[in-house]
């Protein structure tokens, strides 16, 4: 259990295991612990980093912060963790929102990211219909502000996700901060996010998305598969891509499937 000063916040992340440095970048609810029950398993072979992102638990705020700049800082802080451990360039998963700090991260700091496998992100810019989820995100922020956390997590979690991982998601532990924090800065903020599409085409080969596999119809789901066309990223059966496949089935052993 380490800490990392960065600029507006202290980072609280956790290192497991040994080999090549894989960071681990969690959504909501922002916490390390999200994926601490494949680490063991995942640190037999990698240097594993979990961590906090800023304002969520552990990692806290320090002096004002730049909220409309979020999802760039979110970025730097995962390329200072990277270089502050000065084992990368890393392989980098994330997942949901995470998945879109991911890309974000590829974007702006390439030397960064050996591999990134970025999991459903909201990237809803992509979808031919995708103001209508955003406007529903903001349908469920407004449900928040006006009757609490947990009914508004239920609609979002009902309209977008699969039926399997309702039970998952509603056993999570409770935060209120977290969720606050959530509610406020990036239910909102991240799904319209520019996609910086042609700073990542340069980068295509380092880029494996992931989907669940029981998640085809579901927002971002499509959005990963978009993401997947427009950079030309249909997964073969090549040595290296069957690596990252065999990481993905730890993370999510139930649910993965090559994004088509």
């Amino acid at each position: 259990m380490s800490t990392l000063e960065v600029p507006g916040a202290r980072l609280y992340y956790e290192t497991h295991g040994s080999g090549p440095l894989m960071v681990l970048i969690t959504g909501a609810p922002g916490v390390a612990d999200v994926y601490r029950v494949v680490t063991h398993q995942l640190a037999a072979r990698y240097t594993v980093v979990i961590y906090d992102r800023r304002g969520f638990s552990r990692s806290l705020l320090r002096g004002p912060q730049d909220y409309d700049r979020r999802l760039e800082t979110d970025a730097d802080d995962a390329r200072r963790l990277i270089e502050h451990l000065n084992a990368g360039p890393a392989i980098v998963f994330g997942a949901s929102s995470g998945a879109t700090v991911g890309l974000e991260l590829l974007a702006r700091h390439p030397s960064a990211v050996r591999t990134l496998i970025p999991h459903e992100p909201p990237a809803m810019q992509l979808l031919s219909d995708g103001d209508k989820w955003v406007r529903f995100f903001s349908e469920v922020y407004d449900l928040y502000r006006r009757s609490g956390s947990e009914p508004a997590m239920t609609m979002f979690r009902e309209r977008t996700f699969a039926s399997s991982d309702h039970q998952h998601m509603a056993d999570a532990p409770r935060n209120d901060a977290n969720a606050a924090h959530w509610f406020e800065h990036e239910l909102r903020q991240y799904p319209p996010a520019p996609i910086d599409l042609a700073a990542l085409a340069t980068h295509a080969d380092r880029i494996t998305p992931a989907v669940g596999r029981e998640s085809r119809g579901h927002p971002c789901y499509e959005a990963t598969v978009e993401l997947g066309r427009r950079l030309g990223r249909v997964l073969g059966c090549d040595q290296g891509v069957a690596r990252v496949r065999s990481l993905i089935q730890i993370i999510a052993p139930r649910r993965w499937r090559p994004a088509m």
